[in-house]
């Protein structure tokens, strides 16, 4: 048992290591670069020191919390998947992931909050030109703003074949009309990724029937509707958003007509690893808390860490967050070596999905006597 105890210290070495490499570039490793391991140790630091302790602060007020995401885009924790030629730091997604680990262990909900740009710039970085990269990505560079996905509707999510919204071409514009629903930060964006109906066909098919706008939050007929009152993540700003004659310029139509489907999809290939990523710093934490707490509370005489029973919890965590880790890693590994990733990153998202949910029901069964309104649980159930 005092091995278990080792291997469980709350302090517990990764299996990627976040000591420099001294290796060279010889292909498959699992050493980070000496600028891998200084980002993963800001984004760390940030973390612990900003958006840790203010948890609960957000969780029972339900705020953005825009201080915060402030602070990590002067950082430049924010926005890595922008291509230095329109300002970022073009990092790659296992860089990117690297940082969201970091932040969701420190909170889901803010994490949630501050990083929907990778979802709603991704279909910009896949089928946007030169102008609209310029333009949209840009800003998100200039300034600490927030954009949103706008694809799932009241009667539609996965099935994006049946969204209702429409567009239909008057002249050298396009008019919108529709609604959407749970569209993460909806309240907050400057723009807005939108997926609508351009071909009036219900039989055709829908890698051709569904087309990508920007749409300018500002724009006359933009109405974000109230803020959902979220089970978990609570500071995220999740609301539906109605389009009523949104009158959307031919410049901003992303890509061909009539191929929006493909881009919506191809951007999951990007996110999905990033969902898995946050997924594993929550189980990360739920295991790091439940093992401190087990090796400080005494039941019979010993540390409950001792008793079987908690010690098999503790291991099933430890052994699924590993998991969860290569896994996402292979999903980023894939994409950033430019071959596609959807096999391994939708298995990446599956698994850490689980884990974190499993992960989060053990470390309030290990911790459960300190239960009470302990937020550090309320933020695992997320």
């Amino acid at each position: 048992m005092k091995s278990f105890q080792r291997c469980f210290t709350v302090n517990h070495g990764r299996m990627l290591s976040s000591q420099p490499s001294s290796t060279g570039d010889i292909g498959f490793n699992f050493q980070l670069t000496e600028t891998q391991r200084e980002l993963q140790q800001l984004a760390r630091k940030f973390s612990r020191e900003e958006i840790l302790p203010r948890a609960a602060e957000y969780d029972i007020s339900m705020k953005f919390p825009w201080d915060i995401h402030k602070k990590a885009w002067d950082l430049g924790l924010l926005n890595g998947f922008v291509p230095e030629k329109y300002g970022g730091s073009a990092l790659s997604l296992f860089e990117d992931c690297l940082v969201i680990e970091e932040f969701a262990y420190g909170c889901s909900g803010i994490f949630n909050a501050i990083h929907t740009n990778d979802l709603a710039g991704a279909p910009v970085i896949i089928a946007g030109n030169d102008e609209q990269k310029k333009k949209y990505l840009g800003r998100l560079i200039e300034e600490p703003i927030i954009a949103a996905y706008c694809v799932t509707e009241p009667s539609a999510g996965s099935d994006v074949a049946g969204l209702k919204t429409k567009a239909v071409k008057k002249g050298d514009e396009w008019v919108i009309n529709g609604n959407k629903m749970w569209i993460t930060s909806a309240g907050v964006a400057s723009w807005y990724f939108v997926l609508a109906r351009t071909d009036p066909d219900p039989k055709a098919s829908t890698g051709k029937a569904f087309t990508g706008f920007i749409v300018d939050a500002k724009t006359p007929g933009v109405t974000p509707g109230r803020k959902e009152i979220n089970m978990g993540q609570r500071c995220s700003d999740t609301r539906g958003v109605t389009f009523e004659d949104v009158v959307v310029k031919q410049e901003n139509v992303l890509g061909e007509v009539g191929a929006g489907f493909k881009y919506a999809m191809g951007a999951f290939d990007k996110t999905r690893p990033v969902v898995a990523a946050a997924a594993v710093g929550l189980a990360q934490r739920c295991l790091d808390e439940a093992t401190r707490y087990s090796l400080e509370r005494k039941t019979f005489g010993t540390e409950i860490v001792n008793h079987q029973a908690v010690a098999h919890m503790l291991a099933d965590m430890a052994i699924g967050v590993e998991v969860s880790r290569l896994m996402t890693q292979r999903a980023c590994w894939e994409i950033d070596n430019k071959r596609k990733n959807t096999y391994y990153a939708s298995i990446a998202k599956c698994i850490a999905s689980e884990v974190a949910n499993k992960s989060a029901a053990d470390a309030v069964q290990v911790k459960y006597s300190k239960l009470c309104y302990n937020f550090v649980f309320i933020q695992f159930d997320c």
